[in-house]
């Protein structure tokens, strides 16, 4: 038994120092890029070099069990065939050949998960990092935010280049270049030699971090914090991608690293902090129509393009943003819709934009294409809204343009007020926390809502019931429900006819400053 344990080993070594030469003779064979795919990508960090020590390794200690037991049983076929007389031997068992043929495949498996096991542990060690990233996966984009290291504060989403997508768009790939739809417009960037480590979640559904130049990939689970790490040895640009089917776009979102040299990236993080210090606007600027419509349309450009489109008709499931009753409408809708996403994370939250970015945006939206609504929203705003105040009646966003008109008379300003409420909307009806009756606030303004929709008799009404994610998500679907319920009974109970009134699935608020009262209310809006 010793002998056959010495001669496996032996076998295996031997085996073992092939096993680099037969990586590199794949990897260097001719015919380019096609041909280079039998083999796993390139590693350029140690933990990928023993994954492709270990892929080898399993792979030749397969192929050898699999050409010695075939050989053996096709031979015994026909060396022992019938049309040369052979009988079959009559025996029962021997103890030796069970024993054996036990004790060497259980010395295999341990021979194989000796090595495996060391490198399994190694992945799963992220203690000493020198930078720590986090890597959040939206549909569809990556976010990255540095969280310890030399470029600690900075923060930016990675998207597929604009240009790549229209052509993919176009269906004319004939002039593809090397990284199509691998591009971006922000690479992640790291220095060279440097371990670094990469935490990931996700804000709507699960995808996945996957660069196999580094030998990692680790799920991003929304709610969830998970962590992996590499230490790259090269400089270059190395491209993963989302390796965890998460919607319709799941083959347009990239993953582009930059690896520097230690000097160019001390480079990098100085210019990208002047850039970020830069971008740092007052909040409490007052800005005109003209200068936030030119920002948000490079905000648009960087963030929303590549779903609604640079012409805002949006494309399939994508709604169009040219024509919106949302976007042509109080300027509360937009801002909840940027700050809170909607349709259950098919359309993110971009709270993460700053407060002049979002206003931008929203504005260039709302003054481009067919959509002139002369309707600006401040960043002060915003502010506030994320604090949970919402103008009302979309009201608020004019009121900076208002402010630098001549007074009107105090007499006509109540009823100016009220006729911009009215013709506005939309109706908030906020409910106590757990609870699914109207309170005496909720009470007035779905009677409100019901003046209003009674003078409207041409439109149809929809009720937008909203929960956090917190706790039970029947629990809350449920209370949701309730409240939409509650407040059709008192439009109804007020002469709006119940045809008209159109109950829709709850949508979740992401969670933030004030986000418990906006998961308490009801909306009442025109149906689109």
């Amino acid at each position: 038994m010793k002998s056959i344990s010495k001669k496996l080993a032996s076998m295996l070594l031997v085996a073992g120092t092939w096993m680099g030469t037969a990586a590199h003779a794949v990897q260097d064979l001719p015919g380019g890029p096609a041909v280079k795919q039998l083999n796993l990508a390139p590693p350029v960090t140690r933990i990928a070099e023993e994954q492709h020590f270990l892929h080898w390794m399993m792979l030749i200690i397969c192929t050898v069990i699999f050409i010695g037991v075939f050989a053996v049983m096709f031979y015994s076929i026909w060396k022992h065939r019938k049309s040369r007389g052979a009988k079959a031997a009559n025996f029962h068992e021997s103890v030796t050949v069970e024993v054996v043929w036990t004790i060497i495949p259980f010395i295999i498996v341990i021979l194989m998960a000796l090595p495996a096991t060391k490198v399994l542990v190694a992945q799963k060690d992220t203690t000493n990092a020198d930078l720590t990233i986090k890597a959040t996966g939206y549909q569809w984009k990556w976010g990255y935010d540095y969280i310890s290291g030399e470029g600690e504060g900075l923060g930016f989403i990675s998207t597929l280049d604009t240009a790549q997508r229209q052509m993919s768009n176009s269906g004319d790939v004939s002039q593809a270049p090397n990284d199509y739809l691998l591009k971006v417009d922000n690479p992640l960037v790291v220095p060279v030699n440097k371990k670094v480590r990469v935490i990931t979640t996700a804000q709507d559904v699960i995808h996945s971090f996957m660069v196999p130049a580094f030998g990692i990939k680790q799920d991003a689970i929304p709610g969830f914090v998970r962590d992996t790490w590499f230490r790259a040895e090269k400089v270059g640009d190395y491209y993963g991608q989302c390796a965890e089917l998460c919607g319709k776009e799941h083959a347009y979102m990239p993953i582009h690293v930059k690896v520097l040299s230690a000097e160019d990236y001390t480079k990098w993080v100085d210019g990208e902090k002047k850039k970020a210090a830069a971008k740092q606007d007052d909040p409490n600027k007052v800005w005109t129509l003209t200068d936030l419509v030119a920002r948000g349309e490079k905000v648009y450009a960087a963030n929303c393009a590549a779903c609604h489109q640079a012409n805002g008709k949006g494309a399939g499931p994508i709604k169009a943003l040219d024509g919106s009753p949302v976007v042509l409408g109080p300027t509360a809708d937009m801002m909840h819709a940027v700050l809170e996403g909607r349709a259950n994370g098919a359309m993110p939250a971009w709270k993460q934009l700053s407060d002049t970015d979002l206003a931008a945006v929203v504005t260039f939206a709302k003054n481009h294409w067919g959509n002139k609504t002369g309707q600006l929203v401040q960043p002060a705003e915003f502010v506030a809204a994320r604090g949970g105040k919402f103008p009302e009646g979309g009201g608020a966003a004019a009121a900076p343009a208002a402010a630098a008109a001549p007074a009107a008379p105090a007499a006509a300003a109540p009823a100016s007020a009220d006729a911009t409420a009215q013709a506005n909307g939309p109706f908030q009806i906020f409910f106590e926390t757990g609870k699914s009756e109207l309170g005496p606030e909720a009470q007035a303004e779905a009677k409100r809502a019901a003046d209003y929709w009674n003078a409207h008799k041409d439109g149809k009404i929809a009720l937008s019931g909203f929960v956090d994610s917190t706790g039970s998500a029947d629990v809350n679907a449920e209370l949701a429900k309730k409240r939409a319920q509650a407040v059709a009974k008192v439009l109804t109970d007020h002469g709006v006819a119940a045809d008209r009134i159109e109950l829709r699935k709850p949508e979740t608020v992401t969670a933030g400053a004030g986000g418990d009262r906006q998961a308490r209310r009801v909306d009442v809006v025109a149906a689109q």
